[in-house]
């Protein structure tokens, strides 16, 4: 549901804050006042086509803000935790800023995204209906999608069934195509595998740490002289002969200090650092030693280290940047030597699995289309009910399905099963059914969008269905069933109307009243929430035009009258 809406610097618009509520919200006024373009800003909050003429003259760039209830959406919630995006709150908080460049910031509760997700939340988001512009259901290939929302639970488990097959099935048709390369390719794949298999297996390459290990030998073996001296020399400045060594110079502090240490403590606290320092370098001085006994200079053994190091470098730059890849690598090399020496067993092993499933895709695939067929004459029957209401009771509407199940063949799968669906309409009696997308009144399109939006508003679960003056081209009693029609998609979603018929806006929850302002001889949009008696005012001017008498007054406050006791009802 939208809950705000905040525009600066859109076309007309200098800046306009909006406040939605739940249920159905009329905007009217006259023409040119800017009705539509709030609906294009909510439009581009959806992730519609953004443009820099949208930016208002002299400005740098607009601004779209929108705040909308998450409502327990389960898509949505699907979509932003794909692309990592916070909703804890149950509040989503779009923003979109057009510049005069032609540059795009799109912003999700505070993370920027790219206009495709954010087209994908638009999606589950709003719907947007104009006179031209029916979505999905003018696009015959999202009618199968359609009729599968009307579905029950054994539908909706054939199809995840199908879904996982045809995955399956596609991989492993991949796979064979892969497969048969001539016999030439494979060949000269199959030297260099073996190859590379034969020169990464023969250099027995060890943990990931050996070449770490080897470094540190090397480095130890390379400057063994200057370890030697510096070894030898530090030990001589410890253990020097008679008493020139650092060690029994501290040894002679330590016991000068200890004799008077009792008479006071800080000779004491002396004495015990120079005790404690004697013993340190004492230690030290043995450990040094040691080194020196164990120190052992190998040429033969450098010469091996450098030559397993410059192997090992040669491998790197081959075939990873650590020994840990090269070795991943020479794992999927053997793999796949494997698969080729063995083509023929692995070929055979492709044609039985896609075999099988062939087998499984025509056996759910014939499932699922028995339940979409039964779907369909539910959904058959819900239509024409929501027709007759709008005084189309001679429409015949049919979902078209273009073969038998018995005529499947595996030629005929694709992800969405093995059908192939269309709406299809005939509005006079006589006339042959047609494709829904080519029945040529507007007036009839819009009855037949409303008919089928009332059906399926209820299982789509969209938050927000915008209406941008679908009732055109209709009057009379006709228009006071797109009024209830209207009304009765709000019980399910939020709806936004944009009308110029009374009978509409007598429906509303909400009416917002949009006008033209010269505000320093600049023209700007203003919307003012109309009050019970403003609304009878515009309902009167929507009657009567700009012209209005008592008798105009009256009647827009009986059929306001008449709008509210439906609405109780």
């Amino acid at each position: 549901m939208l809950q705000a809406l905040h525009i600066q610097n859109f076309a007309i618009i200098q800046e306009l804050t909006l406040d939605f509520k739940q249920g159905m919200t009329v905007l009217t006024g006259e023409t040119g006042a800017g009705k539509s373009i709030i609906i294009d800003a909510v439009g581009l909050l959806a992730g519609g086509r953004g443009s820099s003429e949208f930016v208002r003259y002299g400005e740098k760039k607009c601004l779209l803000e929108g705040q909308f209830s998450l409502n327990g959406n389960k898509e949505l919630a699907e979509l932003f935790e794909k692309h990592a995006i916070d909703s804890d709150d149950q509040v989503i908080m779009i923003q979109r800023e057009i510049y005069t460049t032609g540059r795009n910031v799109c912003r999700v509760n505070g993370s920027i995204v790219t206009i495709a997700v954010l087209k994908e939340i638009g999606n589950a988001l709003i719907d947007i209906h104009g006179q031209n512009e029916h979505q999905e259901l003018m696009l015959p290939e999202s009618h199968i999608e359609l009729l599968d929302q009307y579905g029950d639970k054994d539908l909706v488990s054939a199809k995840k069934q199908f879904e996982s097959l045809f995955r399956e099935y596609r991989a492993v048709k991949k796979e064979q195509k892969n497969w048969q390369y001539n016999e030439q390719e494979l060949a000269q794949r199959q030297d260099i595998l073996s190859f590379q298999v034969q020169e990464i297996g023969e250099a027995e390459l060890e943990e990931d740490q050996e070449e770490e290990h080897l470094k540190e030998e090397e480095q130890k073996l390379s400057n063994y002289q200057s370890i030697v001296e510096a070894l030898s020399n530090s030990y001589q400045a410890l253990q020097g002969e008679e008493e020139s060594g650092g060690l029994d110079l501290v040894g002679q502090a330590m016991d000068i200090m200890a004799s008077i240490e009792s008479m006071d403590e800080r000779f004491k606290q002396i004495s015990d650092t120079i005790s404690a320092a004697f013993f340190q370098i004492q230690e030290a001085s043995s450990d040094i030693y040691n080194e020196m006994d164990n120190l052992e200079y190998d040429e033969e053994r450098l010469n091996q280290i450098e030559e397993r190091l410059n192997l090992i470098q040669q491998l790197k730059r081959k075939y990873g940047s650590s020994i840990k890849e090269i070795k991943s690598f020479y794992n999927n090399a053997v793999e796949e030597l494997e698969k080729i020496e063995n083509r023929e067993g692995q070929m055979d092993h492709l044609i039985k699995r896609i075999k099988e499933l062939e087998v499984e895709l025509l056996k759910v695939g014939s499932r699922l289309s028995s339940a979409r067929r039964e779907a369909a004459v539910k959904l058959e029957k819900a239509i024409h009910e929501q027709l007759k209401e709008l005084f189309m009771d001679k429409v015949v509407f049919s979902v078209h399905f273009s073969q038998s199940i018995e005529s499947f063949t595996i030629e005929t799968a694709h992800e969405n099963g093995m059908d192939k669906v269309e709406f299809y309409v005939a509005t006079n009696p006589g006339e042959p059914l047609k494709p829904l997308v080519k029945v040529a009144s507007g007036g009839e399109l819009s009855r037949m969008m409303l008919a089928m939006k009332t059906v399926f508003s209820k299982e789509q679960g969209i938050t927000s269905i915008i209406f941008d003056e679908v009732d055109t081209g209709v009057s009379g009693r006709v228009a006071q069933a797109i009024a209830d029609k209207i009304y009765s998609v709000a019980y399910h979603s939020q709806v936004l109307c944009i009308t110029h018929l009374p009978q509409v806006a007598a429906m509303a929850d909400q009416h917002l009243y949009i006008s033209k302002v010269v505000i320093d001889e600049r023209t700007s949009t203003h919307v003012e929430q109309l009050a019970d008696e403003d609304k009878v005012s515009e309902v009167a001017r929507m009657l009567a035009g700009s012209e209005i008498t008592k008798l105009t007054m009256d009647t827009a406050k009986e059929l306001l009258s008449l709008a509210g006791q439906k609405k109780k009802a």
